[in-house]
């Protein structure tokens, strides 16, 4: 495997989609704003949140990798960690230096719209920071505070912090919008974390896997995706989103049987991975319909 794989590796690449997913939401909402999207400044706002993505994902190889966590987990393709250090441990401290550079190039893009834009910008900034920095040490030590944290890293974060960036306004719309990505988000890591639960009961980490048991996580799934959907249907309803944001309903095809899956086999994992790749799929697709609709209607 070359170097240029390897690193990829260690940023976990395949899961960076997200990002461009929850961007895009965020810009329809600058569009639906202010009725133009700046494409240079729009740029800058992705670097930014990419790169703020790459340095968790780095942190918490390198983090995983230093507590024995990669030793214990069984790896699935949705959750354990990407595999590199445990196979290259000489990479740890390449790893650390991803999450750095990450994190000042990040660091460096906020800096830069709150000189154009104002500090409006300046506590979803410090917000992001702390979660970047202590996710995987501190918050996963929370299980209300590290099932939320997700979510609101891509939802309220990346939205909100997408419109402030362009627009030194923090819109009703940006606020409503990110609630989908928000409750979706804090699925997507939920559900990967079955998989993992006995091996991060292990080394100390106490979500609501380890703290309430799969049963009960289950049950809290079930509720954070109605809640998303309910939260889309009802801002269109009440008038705060354009009719074209129910385009980001069309992947309810594949949350009757994700969530019906996840109720039913919450102890057996091997339902439980087709319901982690649909999960994704409905992660990543429902923003970006949701954005297309906004854009279009």
């Amino acid at each position: 495997m070359d170097k240029l794989s390897l690193y990829l590796g260690l940023a976990r690449a395949p899961f960076l989609v997200l990002t461009p997913a929850c961007i895009a939401l965020g810009l329809a909402c600058v569009y639906r704003i202010a009725g133009d999207i700046p494409v240079f400044e729009s740029a800058l706002v992705f670097i930014g949140a990419l790169a703020a993505h790459i340095s968790v994902n780095a942190l918490n190889e390198y983090q995983d990798f230093h507590s024995g966590l990669d030793a214990q987990t069984q790896r699935t393709p949705f959750s354990g960690g990407s595999g590199v250090l445990p196979a290259h441990p000489e990479l740890a401290s390449s790893a650390l230096t991803i999450a750095l550079i990450g994190l000042l190039i990040s660091m460096a893009v906020g800096v830069y719209f709150i000189l154009q834009r104002g500090m409006a910008l300046l506590p979803l900034g410090l917000i992001g920071l702390f979660l970047v920095i202590a996710y995987t040490r501190w918050i996963t030590q929370h299980p209300l505070l590290c099932l939320v944290a997700p979510g609101l890293g891509f939802g309220p974060l990346m939205v909100v912090g997408t419109c402030v960036a362009l627009t030194g306004t923090y819109a009703p719309l940006a606020w409503v919008a990110s609630l989908v990505p928000f409750f979706l988000v804090n699925n997507l890591l939920l559900l990967n974390q079955f998989p993992d639960a006995e091996a991060d009961r292990q080394v100390g980490r106490r979500h609501l896997l380890v703290t309430a048991g799969a049963t009960q996580a289950a049950r809290w799934y079930a509720l954070q995706m109605m809640l998303a959907f309910a939260s889309l249907i009802v801002a269109v309803l009440i008038g705060i989103m354009p009719f074209g944001a129910l385009l980001g309903l069309l992947p309810l095809v594949w949350v009757i049987p994700t969530v019906r899956d996840v109720l039913r086999h919450a102890e057996k994992l091997e339902f439980l991975i087709p319901a982690m790749g649909r999960n994704v799929l409905i992660n990543l697709l429902t923003p970006v319909f949701m954005a297309i609709g906004m854009v279009l209607w």
